[in-house]
């Protein structure tokens, strides 16, 4: 449905990374795989992107984190504990031309410009 919003993750969970990276069961990344047709050559984390940048939705959001395939370690938030939550801050040599470019290609692929 177009009355909702879709997003690879929010300040409260793991990125996208961190997720595929922790140990879990791998049911669901296997899932996630064929539904999404995530590839290690696309990268998952743009595959994931990618997939809800192309849903009907009406608002798509990525973490900046997921944009940058970055681990738990600069995950925003890890609810009930104090101290470390809301300190991590992309740097400015992360923020390149190059993904810059590769943001602006989905998000006019898509029509959300």
């Amino acid at each position: 449905t177009e009355n909702c919003v879709v997003y690879t993750g929010t300040h409260d969970n793991d990125t996208i990374r961190g997720w595929i990276d922790s140990d879990f069961n791998e049911e669901p990344l296997e899932h996630a795989k064929k539904y999404l047709r995530l590839t290690e050559e696309e990268g998952y984390n743009w595959g994931f992107i990618r997939g809800i940048w192309s849903s009907v939705s009406y608002l798509s959001i990525a973490q900046m984190q997921d944009f940058l395939d970055l681990g738990s370690e600069t995950r925003t938030n890890i609810p009930s504990t104090l101290g470390g939550n809301w300190e991590w801050r992309a740097t400015s040599d992360q923020i390149t031309e190059g993904l810059s470019e590769r943001i602006l290609e989905l998000t006019k692929l898509y029509g959300r410009a």
